[in-house]
């Protein structure tokens, strides 16, 4: 990541609400790349890939090798994201493992796992969380707000292994969905570093179209499904997208074209174009993961983001703008600033 100023960084700062830093990210794609080409083949019947690499906006996906959990590429991750932030495993003071799926066990938390590990005993808390696609933000927010009361370093560990969940006989699911892990370090942010703005909702009401039953309640196997169309839940993630930009800019008192980087929920190629347009947001500030990964659940915004500090000329004074959606029906925000 560029830490260069750049002209006018100084006058453009706003003072966080809550002061953190992202010291440490890191991907790991837990199984071999799997072409669409190849799960067009797979599912019952048939279907023309190129056609579905173009309404999909997806290439290639990885599937978690068999006999891999949760834990061990979660572990993997955050080793790396660690190593990024230059800070021992012994300085976290937390790790939050984030999955829409539910880990590797029921209970205790698959955080747990993770902390073995890394040879963690007794020097820090973990659990699990579970907001779905929006998980990740919410741990962030958590996690933020810990940090701000004097906590240390908090790890985030997302895993997302949605392929032991899909079967080639329902294709909507088969044919978009991935697998991924992603880790982010939080620290104690310096100075006009940190969180400008955080808003979070959940409407339980309404739910979400996407779900997957509880085995232990139904009694049998259970595999990832939609219950609606792709227009209507399009048309919800993108009115969610919306909202929810517009509501951590005026908390934080800014306009979009304030933001330089923004980092959306990529459930597949056209949604990310069309939440594109809607924001009316260049391309060059997005940061497109999907085509390479897949719909991978609550790590495509962490994803993008170790994308983005990678790849990207990330500069003092930065704002990245995180907002996703999913099932729950839970959407929100996150508007971040970067520091020297």
């Amino acid at each position: 990541m560029d830490d260069t100023p750049i002209s006018g960084a100084v006058s453009r700062v706003h003072a966080p609400l809550l002061a953190v830093r992202i010291a440490g990210t890191a991907t790991v794609a837990p199984g071999p790349a799997i072409s669409t080409a190849e799960v067009a083949r797979r599912v019952t019947p048939a279907r023309d890939a190129a056609e579905i690499a173009e309404r999909t906006g997806i290439a290639s996906r990885y599937f978690v090798t068999a006999g891999v959990s949760a834990a061990e590429v979660g572990a993997e991750a955050l080793r790396r994201a660690l190593a990024a932030a230059r800070l021992r495993p012994e300085a976290l003071s937390r790790i939050v493992f984030v999955s829409s799926l539910g880990g590797d066990l029921l209970f205790p938390a698959t955080a747990n796992l993770v902390a073995a590990a890394l040879g963690l005993a007794g020097t820090c808390d973990c659990f699990d969380l579970n907001n779905a696609c929006l998980g990740f933000l919410t741990a962030f927010d958590i996690a933020a707000r810990g940090i701000a009361m004097g906590q240390g370093p908090v790890a985030i560990v997302v895993v997302e292994l949605p392929s032991r969940y899909i079967t080639p006989e329902d294709p909507r699911p088969f044919l978009v969905f991935g697998d991924a892990a992603t880790a982010v370090v939080l620290d104690r942010g310096r100075e006009n570093e940190g969180i400008l703005g955080s808003w979070l909702r959940n409407d339980g009401v309404a739910f979400g179209n996407v779900r997957l039953a509880h085995p232990g309640l139904t009694g049998r196997s259970e595999t990832i499904r939609f219950t609606a169309s792709s227009e209507r839940m399009s048309q919800e993630a993108i009115e969610a997208v919306r909202r929810s930009t517009d509501a951590v800019l005026a908390q934080a008192g800014l306009a979009l074209d304030d933001v330089q980087w923004i980092l959306p929920h990529q459930p597949n190629g056209a949604l990310l174009a069309a939440i594109t347009m809607e924001l009316a947001v260049p391309p060059e500030r997005v940061v497109p993961v999907v085509q390479e990964f897949g719909s991978v659940g609550a790590a495509s915004i962490p994803l993008s983001l170790d994308r983005l500090r990678r790849t990207r000329p990330v500069r003092c004074g930065d704002r990245l703008l995180m907002v996703g959606v999913g099932a729950g029906l839970s959407s929100g925000a996150i508007l971040h600033q970067v520091g020297e």
